[in-house]
């Protein structure tokens, strides 16, 4: 549960997309699409700090993640989220995508293969991915264009049998939603430096030491940062007349508001100690419940 991730794919439906091309000027349809998943990835990405803070769930490691030796020994840092920290999966560079438009895009991520900074496209680690139909190449994407987002930003919650709490996902429905909503965001080399920066941050364990970059040499404490887009979320969704979409965004809100209802925070209490050998116990107690499920015991 230290490195492994949820990956959660979205995509809007054709219908939907339809009515904004209507309104684009924009000659063809998937070109629009392209445009409206680029510029919703751009978006994403910036407030990765957000999902990362409101959902990190891996602060304990083994003694084995730095040297083999130390195989047992319970390690405690100031990492809510050890796999989205500086020192999770991150590529040695800060990559710096164009999302003008897909080809360039798409280019942007073949010159640091070429370079050989990164032996194939799939190495690019990174918060948010444009996702093609069928196969997962850059020749595909460029050809049929994007199909959906991927999101990587979410750890593997022990807490909860699936793996993710049925609360978070609806979140990050309500805040791509919100997302989409605002105008086009710059994100040039600096915004997409910072956004990396910010995700890290967020990865810390102790909020106190956690400041999110806004702007040129402007940086603000990381719960008035969640709370500022989250009640701007709560007037979104009062404007579009869709309260049932409260009850993801006060969730959330809890997390802020109370450091003990924080995934790191329980998780830290119940695996500080005998980390793999409680880890295990508790994978055995969730797949004898998933069976049990499965034979409707």
């Amino acid at each position: 549960m230290l490195f492994s991730g949820i990956h959660f794919n979205f995509s809007f439906s054709d219908t939907v997309l339809r009515e904004g091309y209507k309104r684009s000027g924009i000659a063809v349809f998937q070109e629009y699409k392209n445009q409206v998943y680029l510029d919703l990835a751009a978006k994403v990405t910036k407030y990765s700090w957000l999902i990362v803070y409101l959902t990190a769930a891996s602060p304990v490691m083994d003694g084995s993640f730095f040297q083999d030796k130390d195989l047992g020994r319970d390690v405690l840092k100031n990492y809510a989220s050890v796999r989205c920290s500086e020192i999770g999966y991150w590529n040695q560079f800060v990559p710096i995508l164009s999302y003008d438009s897909l080809n360039t895009y798409v280019d942007s991520i073949e010159e640091y293969v070429q370079k050989g900074c990164l032996r194939e496209a799939a190495e690019l680690y990174y918060p948010v991915r444009l996702k093609p139909t069928g196969d997962n190449s850059l020749d595909n994407l460029r050809k049929n264009g994007v199909n959906h987002i991927e999101l990587r930003t979410l750890d593997l919650n022990p807490l909860a049998l699936a793996g993710v709490q049925k609360e978070d996902l609806q979140f990050l429905h309500v805040l791509i939603l919100y997302l989409i909503s605002l105008p086009s965001c710059e994100f040039d080399s600096y915004e997409q430096i910072m956004a990396i920066k910010n995700e890290k941050r967020a990865a810390q364990y102790e909020e106190r030491d956690i400041w999110i970059e806004n702007g040129w040499n402007r940086a603000i404490p990381v719960r008035d940062a969640a709370l500022d887009v989250l009640f701007a979320m709560e007037r979104f969704c009062e404007e579009m007349e869709k309260p049932e979409l409260m009850e993801a965004i006060y969730f959330q809100e809890k997390k802020v508001l109370c450091q003990e209802e924080r995934y790191a925070v329980k998780i830290k209490q119940q695996f500080k100690k005998d980390y793999v050998k409680n880890g295990l116990k508790l994978a055995e107690k969730y797949t004898k419940e998933i069976m049990q499920k499965e034979r409707g015991v």
